[in-house]
């Protein structure tokens, strides 16, 4: 129900007054009935006004104070509180029952179809210093210090004190079937739990501020291999992507030794030189041969073009054979002690002809 329609005396700190009745123009019949019965001075009930009228004088009674509920509440902190043996005798001195006690401020048979019961100023005085005394004291010493605990403690006492007289328990209007002769009555049909429920939620706990944070900075440490301590985000050297360009000539090379020693290009040979056996003879000398090592593994350097750019060249499907040079082949048909003058029986198609296309 909107808060608009409840009368001036339901709001904080107001005083009592009589309440609101609002009936329908057909009385109920069992509102007649509960009237017939609590009332002292008999009165006619024929028409609403009169239950309006009747109704009004009843619960404005100083004695028309409802019960709604009953709290046992500590009298001391719970550092303060007996220690003993048997429990019965702990629940007597430390603890006692508060009855929670209210008036009615507003009856709507007609909208709401509801009753409102606000508390009176003695429940609203024990309550309050029930958190004061007890409730502030056990909370301050369940959480730590901090630099405005008092400050946020001060405030929950505030907030309690508005709480409890702004407090106003709304209950279905049949209610009144529990109202007595003087205008005083209990709550039936399990809504004591509730009122008590509403009670214990106005008792708001202590938050303290969440624990700051503090982040800790620490060094990164080096690693047992590294030999000094450079800062870790230093890059290693990369090495160059592009080698420098190498003389193919110098790697395998396609003339006799006399010339790589002299860094100079041989001449080109003529067909009637090569077949002339006194050339084999006089102009190529045969170095001592060494024992064949293992062939080293190495990558084929990158092409250099024209304009001074490198291109990687493709990788060998397949390694190439190791064929023999010219000069080992002089040496296995001939010999050093022998004058090859025959080169008939030199079989030339079995080498390919790149290695003869070496020689020129």
């Amino acid at each position: 129900m909107p808060a608009v329609l409840l009368p001036a005396s339901a709001a904080a700190f107001a005083p009592r007054c009589p309440p609101r009745v609002v009936l329908n123009t057909k009385v109920d019949p069992w509102l007649t009935a509960t009237l017939k019965r609590t009332s002292r001075v008999k009165r006619p009930l024929n028409s609403a006004p009169q239950h309006v009228r009747c109704l009004t004088d009843t619960l404005s009674a100083p004695s028309a104070i409802w019960t709604l509920c009953s709290l046992m509440l500590a009298k001391a902190p719970q550092a303060d509180l007996r220690k003993d043996a048997n429990p019965l005798v702990e629940a007597l001195f430390n603890y006692r029952l508060i009855h929670v006690e209210a008036y009615v401020v507003h009856v709507d048979l007609v909208s709401q179809n509801e009753i409102a019961y606000k508390l009176t100023p003695e429940t609203i005085e024990a309550l309050i210093e029930f958190h004061r005394d007890v409730y502030t004291v056990d909370q301050a010493a369940k959480h730590r210090d901090w630099s405005d605990k008092d400050a946020q403690l001060k405030t929950m006492r505030e907030d309690f004190v508005q709480a409890a007289n702004r407090f106003v328990y709304r209950t279905h209007a049949t209610a009144l079937e529990g109202m007595e002769e003087d205008g005083a009555g209990e709550l039936t049909c399990g809504r004591s739990e509730d009122v008590k429920d509403a009670i214990e939620g106005l008792f708001v706990p202590l938050m303290p501020p969440p624990p700051r944070v503090v982040e800790m900075v620490r060094p990164v440490p080096l690693l047992p291999s590294s030999p000094s301590p450079a800062p870790w985000w230093s890059q290693p050297t990369l090495p160059s992507s592009h080698p420098a360009p190498v003389d193919p000539f110098y790697i395998i090379p396609s003339s006799p030794q006399v010339h790589q020693a002299e860094g100079t290009t041989p001449p080109a040979m003529t067909e009637e030189e090569m077949m002339d056996p006194s050339w084999w003879t006089t102009s190529m000398s045969l170095p001592e041969l060494e024992p064949p090592s293992p062939t080293p593994s190495f990558s084929p350097p990158p092409f250099v073009g024209t304009e001074g750019q490198y291109y990687e060249l493709p990788m060998p499907m397949a390694p190439i054979p190791q064929l023999p040079f010219p000069s080992e082949l002089a040496f296995q048909q001939c010999g050093t002690g022998l004058d090859c003058t025959d080169l008939s029986a030199f079989d030339w198609e079995r080498y390919p002809e790149e290695y003869l296309t070496a020689i020129y």
